[in-house]
């Protein structure tokens, strides 16, 4: 599928890519979860900022990290808040403490296993969107 055409038939919001999140972006296509790691003290943290939220140290790197996580909450959308969701009624959306640390908000993807449950083990997995976006997604472990 070309670019165009896979942008055309993609018609959720997509995300705004800029210097500060180009790395992230990069990662996901190559379906590599990443999040900003601080050279000063080590903290890993997600979403990204230009300087560490522990330290303020601007000294920052990306770091693949293992996709494994811990499915910390989740919620079943039943309002498509953008019209390129409503076909997708209901859907689930997760929070995800990763293995390395940081949280994230992404959504739940069932694909035949058990339905997502707080405290399960979860995998990231990726979407491609467009020629340019991966989405992670997570499943049950």
């Amino acid at each position: 599928m070309t670019q165009q055409s896979m942008s055309e038939t993609y018609t959720k919001p997509l995300p705004k890519i800029d210097s500060l999140t180009r790395p992230y972006w990069d990662h996901a296509k190559k379906h590599e979860l990443s999040v900003q790691r601080c050279t000063a003290c080590g903290d890993c943290h997600f979403p990204p900022g230009p300087v560490c939220p522990v330290c303020l140290s601007d000294d920052q790197e990306w770091q693949v990290v293992s996709g494994r996580g811990t499915l910390v909450s989740w919620g079943k959308f039943h309002k498509a808040y953008w019209s390129g969701f409503a076909d997708e009624l209901p859907y689930n959306v997760c929070l995800v403490r990763l293995e390395e640390g940081p949280l994230i908000v992404s959504n739940f993807r069932e694909d035949g296993g058990p339905p997502p449950k707080v405290g399960m083990e979860v995998r990231a997995v990726f979407d491609d969107v467009t020629e340019e976006v991966s989405l992670v997604r997570f499943t049950s472990a």
